[in-house]
């Protein structure tokens, strides 16, 4: 019996046909939010040492706002944007097929019909449990990997089941 998905789905319901059901969804794994936040904690400390700095020398009139706006660029660059592209990103499992999608304002995917799959492996890519790439090979002879798949053993299991034979 497939796991089923009990959560808040953040991925288009408009693009389920009828009789469709979501079986597993998954983000990439957390970890790719470690640079994003350290790269936050490191540009808010520099930016603070710096705007400390700015003070001590006279030059906070014009060194604060360069300072602060450099720091803005920085943490939307090296932050929030690398957050957004996270949550963006969807790994979808169906009682048809498998999904998979990225992008904010236009996207790009993949739709792999559960019957044109031949086979599903998993392969480490981390040291943390749980970090591992998914290997998708289908009918036409292509393998598609999934880096940093979340879960990837249980999506590979919820895969075996949906898979018709």
């Amino acid at each position: 019996m497939p796991c089923h998905y009990r959560g808040p789905v953040v991925f288009p319901d408009d693009v389920l046909v009828e009789g469709e059901r979501v079986v597993a969804h998954r983000h990439p794994h957390w970890r790719v939010l470690l640079g994003p936040a350290l790269a936050f904690l490191l540009v808010v400390g520099v930016a603070g040492y710096v705007a400390a700095l700015a003070r001590n020398q006279g030059w906070q009139e014009w060194g604060w706002p360069a300072v602060g706006g450099l720091a803005v660029v920085l943490v939307g660059w090296l932050s929030v944007l690398p957050l957004v592209r996270w949550r963006t990103t969807h790994l979808v499992v169906t009682t048809r097929r498998l999904l998979a999608r990225e992008g904010v304002h236009g996207w790009q995917g993949i739709q792999v019909p559960l019957d044109g799959i031949t086979a599903v492996r998993t392969r480490r890519t981390g040291r943390f449990a749980g970090v591992r790439s998914l290997l998708v090979e289908t009918e036409a002879g292509e393998e598609l990997e999934f880096v940093d798949v979340a879960d990837a053993e249980r999506v590979r299991e919820a895969l075996r089941r949906a898979t018709p034979g």
